[in-house]
């Protein structure tokens, strides 16, 4: 609830981020599909940007399964990524870049300085309980500072327990061992990790290389902000 309201106090005075929809498929806009047997994403969608952004939608790219429901907007053709953003496309200027992450819209967000939102997706934050470890997993809430960059090759020096190996490409700390992350096993909608936040490869990838910055003298060794709420 903290983080919640501090990121309202420093980034949204005079918005309020979109709530996930209640219902997939009685939303103007959009329509449902009913997966069959046999069908995948390529087979449905493929274009490869309309594809990217029904996952989106969706907030996976997991395999599909028959009997599975996914929600496609009805003028797919002339979406675009933030036609359907889960946070407000603009917001109070922040004067730098951050990072948001939802927990509950499993969703993250790129702002620039002037408030403008250039990039989200979905997010898997961390799971209440990790049976492996006895305790929670649940993704701290609160507001960071990037401190350590990794390359593709980035896994986990701790998890699977006991010898860690786990990959974590792209991988972004912000919080001791918390970091935002690519996801190679897919990503689908819920809180399932041990701490870290799972991204789409492809958007961990984005993150990594085009938008955020670590601690370096040209930004007062202060790395980029991330704001994570919602806990």
């Amino acid at each position: 609830m903290m983080a919640t309201l501090i990121f309202a106090w420093v980034f949204l005075p005079s918005a309020v981020a979109k709530s996930h929809p209640s219902s997939w498929c009685n939303d103007a806009g959009y329509t449902c599909i009913k997966i069959k047997r046999g069908q995948s994403w390529q087979s449905l969608f493929p274009d490869e940007s309309e594809r990217g952004l029904v996952m989106r939608i969706n907030h996976t790219n997991g395999r599909l399964y028959p009997g599975m429901t996914i929600r496609v907007p009805t003028n797919l053709e002339s979406s675009n990524l933030l036609d359907h953003s889960p946070f407000p496309v603009f917001i109070e200027p922040p004067e730098e870049k951050v990072v948001v992450v939802d927990l509950k819209k499993h969703a993250w967000g790129a702002y620039e300085a002037d408030g403008s939102l250039i990039r989200w997706g979905p997010a898997t934050g961390g799971k209440d309980w990790c049976s492996d470890i006895d305790r929670s997993c649940r993704t701290k809430a609160g507001i960071f500072r990037i401190y350590s960059l990794g390359s593709s090759n980035c896994v986990s020096s701790k998890f699977p327990i006991p010898d860690g190996g786990a990959p974590m490409p792209y991988c972004i700390f912000f919080n001791g061992g918390q970091a935002l992350h690519g996801s190679p096993g897919g990503v689908i909608r819920g809180n399932e990790s041990h701490g870290c936040v799972r991204l789409f490869v492809d958007d961990a990838e984005w993150l990594r290389y085009d938008f955020v910055d670590p601690p370096r003298g040209s930004n007062n060794y202060r790395g980029t902000k991330v704001v994570v709420f919602g806990s």
